[in-house]
C-alpha cells in the first residue's frame, strides 16, 4: 500500500507532547506498528493514508494539519480559553482536552447559525455588575437577574441561565465522545467569552449535585469573568476563587429568606434523620441536604460538629449501583446534552434551509435521520 512521504513528523511530536503521550503509546493506541512510527518520526519513511487518518482523528485534527510545513503555532491551534484550562490542570487527559475543543466547535456552530438566522443580537450575554459585592449580595443580584421562582429543578435552573445568553452542556453518562468518565475527577468547566460563554457539567449520580456544579460554574463566569476547570477537590476548597464560587452557589440556591422557613425547633438530634427533615425543601429548591446544612452552618444555626457528623455519615453510605443507564430515547439525547437553546437553533436553521439534514445530524451528536425527524416532532409538539 502506498505510503505518504510528505508528513511533517514535528507536528506529530508536538501533538504527542500536547496530549502527554509518547509516539510509542500513540502507535499502541492506534494499532500501528511501533517500527513504522519510529521510522516516520526519524523522517525515514511515511505511513499509509488510512494510518494518517487514524492519527488525525485521535488528535482531533485534519489530515492536512500533519502535512503542513513548519512548526506548530500553539496560539493558532488552541484558543486562549483552552490554554487557560490546560494551564490550570496540566494533568488533563487527552480525552478531556478533545472534549474541550469539541465544546468550542459547538459554540462556533451555534454562533454561526444565529448569524444566518439573523438572531445574533438576541440572547446577548449581559451579566449583572457584581464587582466589589460580597457573595450574599452578588448571589441575590444574580438570582434576580435570572428571574428564578422559589421552586426549581435542574432543568428550570438551566433554562434560566440559557435565557441569559449562556450555553449549558451536560456530558453523557455513557461511553462516548461527549462523556466525562466516572473515574475522571473533573466535575465541570467554563469557557468564558464576552458574547457567548459556555458551562459544561459532568453527568452525576443526582441532579442536585449537577445543580450545585451549575451554579458554582456560573459563579466563576459572573464573579471572575474567566475560564475555569474544577475537580472534586476544588469544590471542597476554602480559599480564593473556589471559595467564592461555592459561597455564591450556596447563597443563590438557598437565600436567607429560604433559611427563615426552616424552624430550628424540630431539628432531629440524629444526623441520620436530616435528609428526611429537609425533604420538602430539597425537592422545592432542587438542592441536596448538604447545601442547606452548609448554609445553616454559615448562618450560625448549626454547629460544625453537627455538620461534620452528617457529612461523615453520608460518606459512609454505599454508593447506589445503577444497573446500566436508564432507557432513554435516542432522539432526546441532544437536548439532554446541548440544551434547549442549542437544539432549537439547529432545528430552526434546518427548517430555514440554511443547513442540510446531514449537517443538522452532525451538529446533534450524529443523530440518525429518523431520530432527527422525531426530535423535530417533539419540538413541534406533535
Amino acid at each position: 500500500m502506498e505510503r505518504i512521504q510528505s508528513i511533517n513528523p514535528e507536528r506529530i511530536a508536538w501533538c504527542c507532547a500536547d496530549y502527554g503521550i509518547t509516539p510509542e503509546l500513540l502507535a499502541l493506541e492506534l494499532g500501528i506498528a511501533h517500527a513504522s512510527i519510529e521510522r516516520l518520526m526519524r523522517g525515514e519513511d511515511g505511513i499509509t493514508f488510512s494510518q494518517l487518518r487514524k492519527v488525525a482523528e485521535f488528535f482531533g485534527r485534519g489530515v492536512l494539519f500533519f502535512m503542513e510545513e513548519g512548526p506548530v503555532d500553539a496560539t493558532q491551534v488552541h484558543t486562549a480559553q483552552f490554554r487557560t484550562l490546560a494551564n490550570q490542570k496540566p494533568e488533563l487527559s487527552h480525552g478531556l482536552k478533545k472534549l474541550i475543543e469539541r465544546v468550542e466547535k459547538q459554540r462556533e456552530v451555534y454562533l454561526s447559525l444565529r448569524e444566518e438566522l439573523d438572531e445574533a443580537d438576541q440572547r446577548q450575554f449581559t451579566p449583572p455588575d457584581l464587582y466589589g459585592k460580597n457573595m450574599k449580595t452578588a448571589a441575590a443580584l444574580a438570582r434576580d437577574w435570572l428571574g428564578l421562582a422559589d421552586s426549581n429543578s435542574f432543568e428550570t435552573y438551566r433554562a434560566a441561565i440559557e435565557a441569559k445568553g449562556i450555553l449549558v452542556f451536560r456530558s453523557n453518562g455513557y461511553s462516548g465522545k461527549w462523556q466525562i468518565p466516572k473515574q475522571n475527577p473533573i466535575i465541570g468547566f467554563t469557557l468564558y467569552d464576552p458574547a457567548c460563554p459556555v458551562i459544561v457539567i459532568k453527568k452525576q449520580s443526582s441532579e442536585t449535585q449537577q445543580v450545585f456544579t451549575l451554579m458554582h460554574e456560573l459563579g466563576h463566569l459572573l464573579l471572575h469573568k474567566s475560564s475555569t476547570i474544577d475537580d472534586e477537590q476544588d469544590f471542597q476548597s476554602h480559599q480564593g476563587h473556589e471559595q467564592d464560587a461555592n459561597a455564591f452557589a450556596g447563597h443563590l440556591l438557598v437565600p436567607d429568606r429560604f433559611l427563615a422557613t426552616i424552624p430550628d425547633v424540630g431539628r432531629p438530634a440524629d444526623v441520620q434523620q436530616y435528609d428526611v427533615w429537609l425533604d420538602r425543601q430539597k425537592k422545592a429548591w432542587g438542592v441536596s441536604a448538604e447545601v442547606i446544612l452548609r448554609r445553616l452552618l454559615d448562618a450560625g444555626r448549626l454547629t460544625s460538629n453537627q455538620y461534620a457528623a452528617y457529612r461523615q455519615w453520608r460518606s459512609s453510605l454505599p454508593i447506589p449501583q445503577q444497573d446500566g443507564q436508564p432507557a432513554r430515547r435516542r432522539y432526546r439525547e441532544p437536548k439532554h446534552m446541548f440544551g434547549d437553546t442549542f437544539v432549537r437553533t439547529v432545528l430552526d436553521a434546518l427548517n430555514a434551509h440554511h443547513i442540510t439534514l446531514a449537517k443538522a445530524s452532525s451538529y446533534l451528536d450524529s443523530l440518525k435521520i429518523k431520530d432527527l425527524h422525531q426530535l423535530e416532532s417533539l419540538y413541534a409538539g406533535l
